[in-house]
């Protein structure tokens, strides 16, 4: 299915391409591609959804519903590059909505239990500023967040 040369694959129990579909109306510039289904051959019911392909932003994936032997853990997230305070919010509702898990320093699991950070652009340069002093109290202030704040953050970079 996949057709670029690197392609993540989620393993579901019997929600890939409802995880597919919801994951293509969060993010813009995406779509489902292909879907394979199982035949008589197995090891799920004929017919039913095997794989589905879907691209976010051009970056290629596919959802296997593998069945309940393994599950998502936060060893492996997915990070959301955030132009601004709006985008960290629209993607923060979307993400934690409907049984989504709001976690610390702009983490979070979505309703399927995949990891997702939550990242404004900015925040990279405020916690590697050469000034250590700036880039400890912006790391501090992280530290206490659950959704970031990039308001906060700034603030205490500046050291208000």
């Amino acid at each position: 299915m996949p057709t670029s040369a690197f392609t993540t694959c989620l393993w579901f129990d019997g929600q890939a391409e409802e995880a597919a579909e919801y994951y293509v109306s969060v993010f813009k510039n995406s779509r489902i591609g292909r879907i394979g289904r199982f035949s008589e051959a197995g090891p799920g019911p004929a017919g039913s959804v095997m794989a589905v392909e879907f691209f976010i932003d051009g970056q290629s994936f596919v959802g296997l519903n593998g069945g309940p032997q393994f599950t998502f853990s936060e060893a492996i997230s997915f990070q959301i590059h955030c132009a601004d305070q709006a985008e960290v919010d629209l993607y923060w509702a979307k993400l934690t909505e409907d049984g989504g898990e709001p976690g610390p320093c702009g983490w979070l699991k979505d309703k399927y239990g995949v990891s997702w950070q939550v990242v404004p652009d900015e925040l990279l340069e405020l916690v590697t500023d050469p000034d250590p002093e700036k880039a400890a109290r912006t790391s501090k202030a992280m530290f206490a967040m659950g959704k970031l704040d990039m308001a906060a953050l700034r603030r205490a970079y500046d050291g208000e």
